[in-house]
């Protein structure tokens, strides 16, 4: 089992080119927890990760609709970016979404899914963000499943 690994981004670009080197690597059936206080860079990773993967589409934070769906440019992989916040812990209002479906054919984001969403799949990551007073973001990988053998390919991405 691979242990958590920490890595340090000072600048909100560094953490978006970190999401690249994630959204590159992938696939249909990835399950990605963002774990996190209020502004430690969530969404700014999740541009990242949208880049990463060539979807369209503008990437925002989705807490008013609950997930955005951006189509996978060729031949690349559907995102589904999901913002968990405003369910408070409903889990119910979790599964009218859908997202095991939605998994079978897509890589899903869900921020603030951490304690909800890992029941979508044994395999999933969580990248836990913060941000320091001097505004550097610290990142934590947790893999769980599959994901233990795939995290070191991403620190030499």
């Amino acid at each position: 089992m691979v242990a958590a690994l920490s890595m340090v981004f000072p600048t909100p670009e560094e953490t978006m080119d970190f999401g690249r080197a994630l959204g590159r690597a992938l696939r249909a059936g990835d399950l990605v927890l963002l774990a996190g206080p209020l502004g430690a860079g969530k969404t700014t990773l999740t541009r990242g990760i949208a880049d990463g993967l060539g979807v369209g589409g503008r990437v925002s934070s989705p807490t008013f609709v609950l997930a955005r769906v951006h189509p996978a440019g060729a031949p690349g992989v559907p995102l589904v970016h999901v913002d968990a916040y405003r369910l408070g812990g409903d889990l119910s209002q979790l599964d009218d979404l859908d997202l095991d479906t939605d998994l079978e054919r897509s890589a899903i984001v869900v921020e603030w899914g951490e304690g909800s969403a890992e029941r979508l799949s044994d395999d999933y990551l969580v990248v836990r963000l913060d941000r320091r007073e001097d505004d550097v973001r610290e990142i934590t990988l947790e893999p769980h499943g599959t994901w233990t053998e795939r995290v070191p390919e991403l620190t030499t991405a």
